[in-house]
């Protein structure tokens, strides 16, 4: 049984970090999906791709991996960029703006 350990990356639709701070554990496929010829949903027989565990730390879902002998791979999350410009979107709109606001 193969898994990856992996701590979520925030989705387009989030501004904040929220349900980033967890590390999941997912098992990898185990036979590839097929299609079903009358309605062409696909399906799989494979049950374990179904199950994503949950852990506060990474240690813990390696620890849960061991235990449980899954062999895993961790993936360790890649850093956010720290040269956002202070102020944002808001300060084009302030009334103390030095520039003039031009289109």
């Amino acid at each position: 049984m193969r898994a990856r350990i992996y701590q979520p990356t925030k989705t387009a639709m989030q501004s904040g970090t929220a349900k980033t701070h967890s590390w999941v554990l997912e098992f990898a496929p185990a036979s590839a999906r097929e299609v079903d010829p009358l309605m062409g949903w696909t399906s799989s027989s494979d049950m374990q791709s179904q199950v994503r565990l949950r852990f506060e730390t990474k240690e813990a879902a390696i620890e849960y991996a061991r235990e449980n002998n899954i062999t895993a791979d961790v993936q360790e999350p890649k850093k956010r960029r720290a040269n956002i410009r202070p102020g944002g979107y808001g300060e084009n709109f302030a009334t103390g703006r030095r520039g003039a606001w031009t289109h």
